[in-house]
Parts: structure tokens; C-alpha cells; sequence
């Protein structure tokens, strides 16, 4: 379960963050960087796979998800506020 859901919330959040951050920080057009974003979250639920069957625990996996998901998170609410954008 750990690897499914929070593999797929992990990438997802990566997906809007690079979207957002990418015209931001580097003058991208928003179709290029939703690509990017797009794309790379496929990397990023790969890695998030990994990490869970590589952790010794249930706990130590949801928490390595879940500290990745929360600073995802503070970033997306700091870029929608700053660009005013709507995810």
C-alpha cells in the first residue's frame, strides 16, 4: 500500500511543484514545464518504490513518504502563492 498510494501522492505533488516551479525559475513555457513535471514524477514514483521496499520498517517507510509529501507540499502552497497560480 505504501508503495502504491504513497509512491502516487509523492509523484503527483512532484508533478504540480515542477510545473509551477519550472516557468517560475526558469522563464519555461507552462505546456514545456507541465511536461517536464509530467515525465520526471514517473522517476520520482520509481524512487519512491525503491525507498519503501528498501526500508527495515512499515513506519520508517510511511514516514520517508510522508516527511517527502509535506515539504512537496509547503513548496506547492509557497508557489501558488507566489505566482498565483491554481493547481
Amino acid at each position: 500500500m505504501a508503495a502504491i498510494a504513497g509512491g502516487y501522492g509523492v509523484a503527483a505533488l512532484s508533478s504540480v511543484v515542477l510545473a509551477l516551479c519550472l516557468p517560475a525559475a526558469f522563464g519555461m513555457a507552462r505546456s514545456e514545464a507541465t511536461m517536464t513535471g509530467l515525465l520526471a514524477s514517473f522517476a520520482v514514483f520509481a524512487l519512491s518504490v525503491m525507498w519503501v521496499f528498501a526500508a527495515r520498517t512499515a513506519f520508517r517507510a510511511w514516514s520517508g513518504l510522508a516527511v517527502a509529501a509535506a515539504v512537496l507540499g509547503a513548496l506547492l502552497l509557497l508557489l501558488m502563492r507566489t505566482t498565483g497560480a491554481a493547481a
